[in-house]
């Protein structure tokens, strides 16, 4: 620039609400990135989560130790009888999305039955679509005992 030379002028008020606007762009962009994170469902994993080809080495004949030596602890057992018991190793996802209820969405229970020599006699791969809603009757029986009225209660003190 020469000297004398008249400085340029400031840009025109025009370019400052253009940048304004694409600032508010970037922050509503932003904010809506934002909501949109916060809705996307977190999905959990409980329980057995068997390595790839775990289930695929499980045989008949195994004893109890090779079964835990694969697979690891049973989630947990159950003896039918004396003799003949079971391990089940028992997974779960579940899915919940912002403040809602979580839901299941998958459950896989792997149940190995043992025969009276403590080897696998048997072994299945259950679902979800296998389960069956248990209904729990919570009521409770009346016993005869010492239940009294009001009255009763209040005049049992003067005996």
């Amino acid at each position: 620039m020469k000297r004398g030379a008249p400085a340029r002028p400031c840009p025109a008020p025009q370019h400052h609400s253009a940048s304004r606007r694409r600032m508010l762009k970037l922050l509503g962009a932003s904010g809506a990135a934002a909501l949109l994170a916060a809705c996307q469902p977190t999905v959990l994993h409980h329980g057995y989560l068997p390595r790839k080809g775990d289930l695929e080495q499980l045989r008949e004949g195994m004893s109890k130790a090779e079964v835990e030596a694969l697979l690891g602890s049973p989630s947990t057992t159950a003896t039918i009888d004396t003799v003949n018991d079971s391990y089940y190793y028992i997974s779960s996802t579940t899915k919940q999305t912002a403040f809602l209820k979580p839901q299941e969405v998958d459950r896989r229970v792997l149940a190995i039955r043992f025969n009276k020599a403590g080897l696998v006699k048997s072994f299945a791969v259950y679902g979800l679509e296998d389960g069956q809603v248990v209904n729990i009757n919570d009521r409770e029986t009346p016993a005869a005992g010492k239940e009294l009225g009001i009255l009763e209660s209040i005049f049992s003190r003067y005996k």
